[in-house]
């Protein structure tokens, strides 16, 4: 377990101060202030409102190779095959051509879940992490997608075996992780379907309500809690451990803070959100980072649409 991440969040726990965080996905970098403190290039949303500011932008999306991508998703089924994971959130970066500001995509985006880090990075999130509330904790595990605009759509999806069998795999994932940290863990709803503004498009997610109980001291170990749940089993895979040994080898470059979590902790409870629909600034230029889990029973092609999907700004 990362031991300064850790003490760093428990710290903040035991003298009740509230403060703000983001990790990446396996812990190996973090950021954490007291909101009292935090950075002015720091700005973050939870459960936001739909913005009062109108605005597009216009950019060229340069998308991964199809051909690379199924080679990554062939290794990824033969290491299902071997037994090695079951089913593996695999991603790529899309680079984006255009004159784009992330401080003003973060206050144009239509999205929950928000951030905009030091002008680093953006992200705009349609999934919840955790959240804990009146000595409870919640996850919402999502995992399945679907164009809206597709007849049928919501029926299509639920009725999907590949999706379903992706979703229930996510689920118990989570359940396990509560239960490690928390007791009477209880999925309370069962594959409920969301729609979600991306760009032009509409897309239907699926997500699952999961709660457990925590005790009344949680707050002195906080940190503790938040490293044992990371990182999140929608972006990762499962077992967890393998498909993470899995993600690093076969995907090829580095995630860096996409797919970690952000959060802010209030001396009451805690909020936070996984960090998916991502855009970096890099040397390179501006880095749109996307993905989807992968089975054996996944249609690479239908994958790799997935993943050029998911590439899009929400914006009324």
């Amino acid at each position: 377990m990362p031991i300064e991440f850790v003490q760093t969040l428990n710290r903040f726990g035991q003298q009740r101060t509230p403060f703000f965080f983001v990790v990446d996905y396996n812990i190996k970098q973090f950021y954490a202030q007291a909101l009292s403190t935090l950075d002015p290039d720091i700005l973050y949303a939870l459960d936001a409102e739909p913005p009062s500011l109108k605005q597009t932008f216009t950019f060229e999306k340069s998308f991964p190779d199809f051909h690379n991508y199924l080679r990554k998703i062939e290794a990824v089924q033969e290491a299902i095959r071997s037994g090695n994971t079951y089913l593996l959130n695999l991603t790529a970066p899309t680079l984006l051509r255009g004159d784009l500001d992330l401080r003003a995509i973060f206050y144009a985006a239509n999205a929950p879940f928000k951030l905009f880090f030091k002008d680093r990075f953006v992200c705009f999130s349609p999934e919840r992490f955790v959240k804990i509330e009146n000595d409870c904790i919640m996850a919402y595990p999502m995992k399945g997608t679907i164009d809206a605009s597709i007849d049928n759509a919501k029926e299509r999806i639920l009725n999907d075996e590949k999706e379903k069998a992706e979703h229930v795999m996510v689920v118990d994932l989570l359940r396990n992780d509560l239960a490690r940290v928390a007791t009477n863990v209880r999925v309370k709803r069962f594959r409920y379907v969301e729609a979600i503004q991306a760009g032009e498009k509409e897309l239907l997610h699926v997500s699952s309500h999961i709660s457990a109980c925590l005790e009344p001291t949680w707050h002195d170990r906080i940190g503790e809690i938040i490293a044992d749940l990371l990182p999140a089993g929608s972006i990762s895979g499962t077992p967890k451990r393998k498909s993470v040994e899995l993600i690093e080898q076969i995907e090829g470059y580095d995630r860096g803070f996409f797919t970690g979590i952000f959060g802010v902790y209030d001396a009451k409870g805690l909020n936070s959100a996984v960090m998916i629909r991502f855009i970096e600034k890099t040397d390179e230029g501006f880095v749109y980072k996307s993905g989807g889990g992968i089975t054996l029973l996944s249609d690479p092609l239908k994958e790799y649409e997935e993943v050029c999907h998911k590439v899009y700004i929400p914006v009324l």
